[in-house]
């Protein structure tokens, strides 16, 4: 606290000193009015006391979210599929905190499992060269659909040669933990995610989801006690990002609404938007959605329910989304090249990735 004294005017100083406070902590504890009672300085010294606290207190210097993708400069951690990193100028940003939200059944979980693939290929093929941990707060591992996943990772991944493929040994660096409270998922932040990243074993981590536990643990009534842990959680996300240069992809679940001032932080047409409210929407770097529509997509063998993935904000992205299909190999989006109306069927034909499918309504 000394250090930080100095740069205070002297008059500042012996005030605090009188007031008999012995740290930044209490100073920061106390109210501004307080502080004015208890010092005797005006509303402008006041101000200032409070601005150094808060400098001394802080562990990091800030950084404005603008520049949290820039860091290192260029890195970004791809989807798996050209389409679906175009539309995020790369992939997810290695610092700040990601959100993926969508109803149930859109795509959340079968995305972050491919990211938990993605992230083990080499930075040239942008990825990561580490592992991910994947947090489970509701739902039990979906091991049988990464095994798929992994079996078709060449399929996917047509940019990767064969052989870095089969040399990958994908399932042992999916390190899985499943969080039953909001305290056992605070342990597993707090205390066995920086051991992983401090070894440099992950550097993805998954949150699956967010919204799950604070939903089974508060009631409306509880709304100023859910805001506090809310706050330590993204507090200590944001932590392991910065610290270890990882990107933090957080599932949400989503709510009704009822009028059009949710587009704020929700896409511009849907009746649902994320849930956790802005409380947590003011903790979040970039927030993506996933929704599912009423059309089906057929290839081969394979069918899939059409999905749109949509930018709702982010500082370096524009409003946008694509379309995207889910296959056995994984999440593809369309790439809108070559597409062809066709009347009488009440469809239409376009070009997904690779291969053509037949969009029909349903």
């Amino acid at each position: 606290m000394d250090r930080h004294l100095m740069e205070l005017h002297p008059r500042v100083i012996a005030a605090v000193r009188r007031a008999r406070l012995q740290s930044f902590r209490e100073v920061l504890s106390v109210s501004s009015p307080d502080l004015q009672r208890l010092t005797g300085l005006s509303a402008s010294d006041v101000q200032q006391l409070l601005t150094t606290a808060a400098t001394g207190c802080r562990r990091h210097p800030p950084v404005p979210a603008l520049l949290l993708h820039r860091r290192p400069e260029g890195l970004r951690l791809g989807l798996g599929c050209p389409v679906l990193d175009r539309l995020l100028r790369g992939g997810l940003p290695v610092g700040g905190v990601t959100e993926l939200s969508g109803e149930s059944g859109a795509g959340k979980t079968q995305l972050a499992l491919q990211l938990c693939l993605s992230v083990q290929y080499p930075t040239q093929y942008r990825g990561l060269d580490s592992g991910a941990l994947y947090i489970c707060t509701e739902d039990p591992f979906p091991i049988r659909r990464l095994q798929q996943l992994i079996r078709h990772q060449a399929r996917l991944r047509a940019d990767v040669p064969p052989a870095l493929v089969s040399r990958l040994q994908f399932s042992d660096r999916v390190y899985i933990e499943h969080a039953a409270d909001l305290d056992s998922l605070q342990v597993c932040l707090s205390r066995r995610a920086p051991l992983l990243l401090a070894r440099g074993l992950v550097r993805l981590l998954v949150v699956d989801s967010v919204a799950a536990l604070f939903r089974s643990e508060f009631q409306a009534a509880d709304w100023l006690a859910k805001t506090k842990r809310l706050l330590t959680l993204s507090s200590t996300l944001h932590h392991l990002s910065l610290e270890f240069t990882t990107p933090v992809l957080c599932i949400n679940q989503v709510t009704d609404v009822f009028s059009s001032s949710a587009c704020v932080t929700g896409p511009l047409s849907s009746s649902v938007a994320p849930a956790l409210g802005l409380a947590w929407a003011n903790q979040v770097m970039v927030r993506l959605m996933m929704r599912r529509l009423h059309r089906t997509l057929i290839h081969g063998d394979q069918s899939s329910a059409l999905r749109r993935l949509e930018v709702v904000f982010a500082p370096h992205l524009p409003r946008s989304g694509c379309d995207a299909g889910v296959w056995r190999e994984g999440v593809r989006g369309a790439s809108g090249e070559g597409s062809e109306e066709r009347g009488g069927g009440g469809g239409s034909e376009e070009q997904w990735g690779r291969g053509q499918m037949n969009l029909t309504s349903v």
